[in-house]
């Protein structure tokens, strides 16, 4: 029976991270993952293959045709006639993927982590160790760590297939549908539905919430949603969906609003309610591993579960469902292990939503921070009046900093416009540090840049923005 020091179940952003750093922490590590695509073994889970990097092709993809569609006479430029070839665009987006998951493969061969194919499952417990069923052999490990991800929740008695689609789904459409419907106003469903309403498609969002992107600062929502009912995103708060019938040329979906029915069409329906912990197959039943009444694995501060030697980590045990939370985690619990001081700050976990204008935040919202009782004073500054985004052509939005009143310790940074998910980076590693609002207006920002806005925002907290 092979023996390791550390088995990683999930190859996902979670995994893979804690494969690697327990690699290089001198553990004898293995990682067992059962995802495929397109019929062959591929790490990186749902981010690195049907999610996080396969949309950010296809975005960048639909925002460059609409560039040159819409924005290109702008700058001179005339192009006639321009067209969308899908295949080749899908074409390129599975090129992106090959290259990153190919890369973890690498990676694991240089660390000497040792990849199964197949699924992981507990067994029991032998001694110090645990014997883990990997891809059908059986294999001893002191430590084992859970990082199975998260699957997308399915409306109720409406599975996916067909014209009624998940993420990945809504990735490989092979040509642009008329009229698309998204069940769901989050990140997911305004991403995929901002990709195929570039292309051509009429894009209709429902969402159950009342209001757009409630987690968001209020005006960053606004903003935001204000930005993408002017390209033609149809949204509708406040409904209830009563009935979703497919047929093979398209989907019916009933629906309540404001308390009268409504019947709507579509081609196909991208459903992106939420996602929900991934346990199928890892034998938590069977050896007592608890989780919580949503599903989740339970753990404590340091990952642990209530199995001596067995950790979980990223979607599985809740949190934010973000790859970037989920490396962070998968770096703090093969440190743990080492004996080291492993940790996530989860109060300056950085959000981003990858539209046009793009979404951006950290740490607490003016309405958050107020009902925490501080007393708070925040600056904001428009990407209208800074030259670089007059340049770019896109001057809109915002950055806001919300900071307290008597320490002017920087609270939350929250951004909508261009380049913001690069613009953040900058104001987590300040938050991480205690930063004041000073700090960031005392630094020395390039000019012409985008980041002079959040200077600026900055320097708007004590009312002495200087370009506005």
């Amino acid at each position: 029976m092979d023996a390791y020091d550390v088995l990683v179940i999930g190859g996902g952003p979670a995994g893979y991270v804690a494969a690697i750093r327990a690699a290089q922490l001198g553990f004898k590590t293995a990682c067992v993952d059962a995802f495929t695509r397109n019929g062959k073994a591929s790490l990186g889970g749902t981010c690195l293959n049907v999610g996080c990097i396969p949309s950010k092709a296809l975005l960048d993809s639909s925002e460059k045709y609409e560039m040159i569609k819409h924005e290109a006479g702008e700058h001179g430029i005339q192009v006639d006639s321009a067209t969308v070839d899908v295949a080749k665009m899908l074409g390129r987006k599975e090129s992106v993927v090959d290259k990153l998951t190919g890369g973890i493969a690498y990676l694991f061969k240089k660390n000497k982590v040792t990849s199964i194919h197949g699924l992981g499952r507990l067994v029991r417990q032998d001694g110090d160790a645990w014997i883990v069923d990997a891809a059908g052999t059986e294999v001893r490990a002191q430590h084992v760590i859970v990082a199975t991800g998260s699957t997308p929740r399915q409306l109720p008695g409406v599975p996916f297939g067909g014209n009624i689609v998940d993420n990945e789904g809504a990735l490989a459409f092979t040509q642009v549908p008329a009229q698309l419907g998204v069940i769901g106003a989050g990140v997911i469903g305004v991403e995929l539905g901002s990709v195929w309403r570039r292309l051509g498609a009429q894009v209709t969002i429902l969402e159950a919430l009342p209001g757009f992107l409630p987690a968001a600062d209020e005006a960053v929502s606004r903003e935001a949603l204000k930005q993408f009912q002017k390209q033609g995103l149809d949204f509708h708060f406040g409904v209830k969906i009563t009935e979703v019938k497919q047929d093979d040329s398209g989907v019916t979906v009933t629906y309540e609003e404001q308390g009268q029915p409504v019947t709507a069409r579509f081609d196909k329906l991208i459903v992106s309610i939420g996602r929900v912990p991934n346990t199928q197959g890892l034998g938590a039943q069977e050896v007592g591993l608890q989780l919580d009444e949503r599903g989740f694995v339970k753990v404590d501060h340091h990952f642990r579960t209530n199995l001596p030697g067995v950790y979980a980590i990223g979607d599985v045990i809740g949190g934010p469902m973000l790859a970037h939370k989920a490396e962070e985690e998968g770096v703090a619990v093969a440190e743990l292990l080492a004996g080291q001081a492993g940790h996530v700050n989860y109060a300056v976990v950085p959000w981003v939503i990858y539209t046009s204008p793009e979404i951006a935040w950290a740490g607490l919202t003016e309405k958050q921070a107020k009902e925490q009782g501080h007393k708070v004073k925040t600056g904001q500054f428009p990407f209208s009046a800074n030259g670089r985004a007059l340049g770019h052509g896109d001057p809109r939005g915002f950055v806001k900093v919300v900071a307290d009143a008597d320490t002017d310790r920087i609270l939350g940074v929250h951004m909508v416009g261009p380049n913001v998910s690069e613009l953040i980076g900058e104001t987590v590693a300040l938050m991480e540090f205690g930063a004041s609002a000073e700090d960031l207006a005392r630094t020395v920002h390039a000019h012409p840049t985008l980041s002079e806005v959040v200077k600026e925002a900055a320097l708007a907290t004590d009312k002495r923005a200087l370009h506005m």
